[in-house]
C-alpha cells in the first residue's frame, strides 16, 4: 500500500478521519494479522434481527389484517425496542470507536480505537494488546498515541501511507516487531557496534539540540568546526573581535 489515490477535503475532520481509519486494517492485513469480526457481527445480528421482527409483523398485518396479528403486536414491539436499545448501547458504549480487532500469528490481539477532538486535527488511537494465553503475570496493556494527519496527507489532500505506517510501527511495540523496516525508533537505534571498544559516542541531532551538543562539547575540550570555523575547544570558541 505506498499511496491512496482518492483527494479528500483537508479541511474536512470527518474525511481525515476516515481515510485514515480505512487505512488502518489495510496496513495490518500486510503483515500477516489476522482480524476478528465478533463485535461486528454481533452489532449485525441485532440490527437485523430488529429490522426482520418489524418487517415480519408488517407482513402478517397486511396480509391477515389487524384482527389476527393483535396478539402478536405488542411483544414484537417490545422486542423491537429492546433489540434496538441494545443496538444503540452496542454501538456507542462496546465498539465505541473501534477501527481493528485482530490477532497476530502468535495469538496476541490487538485492539484499535480512534477518535478526534472538535477543531482539532490530530488522529488518536487507544490501542489495546493482549498477550497469548492471557494471564495474571502478563495483562493487557493499553497505549494512547496520537499525531496530526498532516503528517501523512499532503496539502493538497491525498494520503501517503509510508509516514502512517512508521508512526503505527514506531509507536505500538506489536506493530514495530511484525514491521521493523517501519519502525522509526529502531532504525534510529542502530546497532550500537560503534560503541563497542571505539569510545566513539553517538548524538542525534536536530535542529533543536544543535546549540545544547556544541555547549557540551566545548566543555569536555573538544575542537569542533562548522564550515569550516572553530565553534570549540578553548579560545577556538571564541568569537573575532
Amino acid at each position: 500500500m505506498s499511496s491512496a489515490t482518492t483527494k479528500i477535503a483537508v479541511h474536512s475532520l470527518a474525511d481525515l478521519k476516515n481515510t485514515t481509519d480505512d487505512a488502518l486494517p489495510n496496513y495490518l492485513h500486510s503483515l500477516k494479522f489476522r482480524q476478528l469480526h465478533t463485535k461486528t457481527d454481533i452489532r449485525l445480528l441485532l440490527g437485523y434481527s430488529a429490522v426482520l421482527i418489524a418487517g415480519v409483523l408488517f407482513y402478517f398485518d397486511w396480509k391477515f389484517g389487524w384482527s389476527v396479528t393483535k396478539p402478536y403486536t405488542l411483544p414484537a414491539v417490545v422486542a423491537y425496542f429492546l433489540l434496538n436499545g441494545c443496538f444503540t448501547v452496542w454501538v456507542f458504549w462496546v465498539e465505541k470507536g473501534l477501527v481493528y480487532e485482530g490477532e497476530n500469528g502468535q495469538g496476541e490481539k490487538i485492539s484499535i480505537r480512534s477518535h478526534t477532538n472538535k477543531h482539532d486535527p490530530t488522529y488518536h488511537l487507544i490501542v489495546t494488546i493482549t498477550p497469548s494465553p492471557p494471564s495474571t503475570s502478563q495483562k493487557s496493556t493499553t497505549l494512547n498515541i496520537s499525531s496530526p494527519f498532516t503528517k501523512w496527507f499532503t496539502a493538497d489532500g491525498y494520503f501517503t501511507a509510508k509516514p502512517f505506517q512508521q508512526f503505527l510501527a514506531s509507536s505500538v511495540p506489536l506493530i514495530g516487531a511484525a514491521d521493523p523496516n517501519n519502525d522509526v525508533e529502531e532504525i534510529g537505534r542502530g546497532s550500537g557496534q560503534n560503541q563497542q571498544g571505539g569510545g566513539i559516542q553517538g548524538f542525534n541531532v536536530s535542529g533543536n539540540n544543535a546549540l545544547e551538543i556544541l555547549e557540551q562539547l566545548k566543555r569536555a575540550g573538544a575542537n569542533v568546526t562548522v564550515g569550516g570555523q572553530p565553534v570549540g575547544g578553548g579560545q577556538a570558541g571564541r568569537r573575532r573581535k
